[in-house]
């Protein structure tokens, strides 16, 4: 028996339906509302402290004239400061700039880099090649206690560094402690090409290669590194990233590409829960023994460099534990001026775990000499090089 619904209760039924699906949109949209309304408000609160802050320092403060440019960099400044991640910072446009050259592969200054020491000075853990510094005759391990007669322990460390920077073709006065001993240097800052890569082949057909970052030249250097090594019969690869900071992702996805077998190497995990290619290789691959020298001091790009290849070629990581800095900046340049170096991800390979935090742990443990200079190239003065060598043999 057919039964037919009549045209009210057709009619009713659409009318209830659309009254429910108004009652739930009307809902929704009031909860965007409020939490719009809510979002709006705490913003509010925010700035209302900020504006009473200003006034209550345009008031009292002791100078009448405000450098309203520096007022507002440091307004920005602290914003960033207040993520409370050691990796993101707000740029003046000095600043940005600088970066920027840096990341090119060039650099105005000394060419050290230096450390912050327990009693407040200045370590430098490295001299850039043919840089001022290096020209200058300053060493790895000395260590910087005064900038133009002023003691570095002194100051605020940033104030310190960037003391030490400054403009092309300008001096600075450093007072320098060296085996317990005072020496003054006076070097005259300039821009030069940094480079990046160093290599030499070893005996036993070794080809060794030091990195020390990883900028825009970086690759364009290790490749020129890689084929002279195998022209020259180099039969086996012993990489140093040793002090190296890291860099780069572009710059290390190049240089490892004629290293590792095609596919993805590394992914990055966004806020969002997105996950990323960051690294990919090519068909083309290296068949050598390879080992990593790494240290303290090798993080970010440096050691997703030693992951990839422990995980992807079986490369032993010699030296002690990297320093665990798994996470992914970017810098850009901020639409009213300035810039921002933002964390935005996490990194890992894909065969192996994120080693934020942790860093990586060698494969064999060499601890380094107390006078060892890791850029002299000689096993006889850095018993990590040493081990190297040392396990490059043995695989052969």
């Amino acid at each position: 028996m057919n039964k037919k619904v009549s045209l009210g209760v057709t009619i009713s039924v659409a009318a209830i339906v659309c009254a429910l699906t108004f009652i739930v949109t009307s809902f929704l949209t009031l909860q965007r509302f409020n939490t719009k309304v809510q979002a709006v408000k705490e913003k509010a609160e925010k700035y209302e402290r900020l504006e009473a802050l200003d006034t209550y320092v345009r008031e009292h403060f002791y100078q009448k004239d405000l450098d309203e440019e520096a007022l507002l960099d440091g307004i920005l400044k602290g914003y960033v400061a207040g993520l409370d991640d050691p990796y993101s910072v707000y740029l003046t446009d000095e600043e940005y700039d600088a970066m920027m050259t840096k990341e090119s592969g060039k650099t105005v200054g000394i060419g050290v880099t230096v450390q912050p020491t327990d009693d407040g000075n200045m370590e430098i853990i490295e001299t850039e090649e043919g840089s001022p510094a290096q020209q200058g005759g300053l060493l790895a391990g000395d260590i910087i206690i005064g900038v133009e007669g002023q003691a570095v322990s002194e100051m605020e460390y940033t104030e310190a560094v960037d003391m030490v920077r400054g403009d092309e073709n300008t001096k600075v006065h450093l007072t320098i402690l060296r085996n317990s001993h005072e020496v003054e240097y006076t070097i005259t800052r300039r821009s030069f090409d940094v480079k990046t890569v160093k290599a030499e082949l070893l005996d036993n057909h070794i080809g060794y290669i030091r990195i020390t970052n990883f900028r825009e030249n970086t690759d364009e250097q290790f490749q020129d590194a890689l084929d002279e090594m195998i022209a020259n019969g180099a039969d086996a690869l012993l990489f140093d990233v040793r002090n190296n900071g890291g860099g780069l992702l572009t710059s290390l996805e190049a240089i490892l590409d004629p290293l590792l077998p095609e596919g993805v190497i590394a992914t990055a995990t966004y806020q969002d829960g997105t996950t990323e290619t960051a690294v990919y290789s090519d068909a083309s691959e290296m068949d050598l023994p390879m080992v990593v020298l790494v240290n303290g001091h090798s993080a970010s790009a440096a050691e997703l460099f030693s992951a990839s290849l422990r995980d992807f070629k079986g490369a032993k990581l010699i030296g002690q534990t990297t320093y665990g800095k798994g996470v992914m900046q970017t810098t850009s340049r901020m639409a009213d001026g300035g810039g921002l170096t933002l964390t935005v991800a996490t990194y890992q390979t894909t065969k192996s775990e994120c080693y934020h935090g942790v860093g990586l742990e060698p494969d064999e443990v060499v601890e380094p000499a107390e006078d060892t200079d890791v850029s002299a190239i000689d096993p006889d003065t850095d018993p990590q090089l040493a081990a190297g060598i040392e396990a490059l043999q043995a695989a052969e």
